[in-house]
């Protein structure tokens, strides 16, 4: 358990909504929305009167924490000595490449690949300018 929770190897913090804000509200009814059994198309349906970038922001805010959470659990059975390659099975590799310190697509170990990944969303999801916390704000097209 150690290992899942130090928050430099597996986990990285939810991003919060403030309570009171409107974020917040729509964050609540899409929990309550995946959680009540409804069905998948109804639950990520266009709440009325809200704004389509805000309510996709938070379903990939939302999702990017629920797979924190599954990796958090796995990462421990998957090391850079167990699995010394990111692929999706036996027929596809998957290859790192940020242009800053890897300019080529590299191969990676899956964990490295992984934190790699996970790092490079969360910096996309704190960028104001792709996903702004205030709402109705949004500068670019989510989808």
């Amino acid at each position: 358990l150690k290992q899942v929770f130090n928050k430099d190897k597996t986990f990285r913090p939810k991003r919060k909504f403030e309570p009171g804000t409107q974020r917040f509200e729509l964050h609540k009814r899409a929990q309550a929305s995946l959680n009540s059994g409804v069905d998948l198309k109804a639950a990520v349906q266009l709440p009325s009167g809200e704004d389509q970038n805000d309510w996709v922001a938070v379903h990939v805010v939302d999702f990017f924490n629920r797979i924190n959470l599954i990796y958090g659990t796995i990462c421990e059975f998957c090391t850079e000595r167990s699995c010394p390659v990111m692929s999706g099975g036996p027929k596809y590799e998957y290859r790192w490449q940020d242009d800053l310190k890897y300019k080529k697509p590299t191969a990676l170990p899956a964990p490295q690949y992984m934190n790699l990944l996970m790092d490079w969303i969360e910096v996309q999801i704190n960028n104001e300018d792709i996903f702004p916390t205030s709402v109705g704000k949004h500068k670019e097209e989510v989808l």
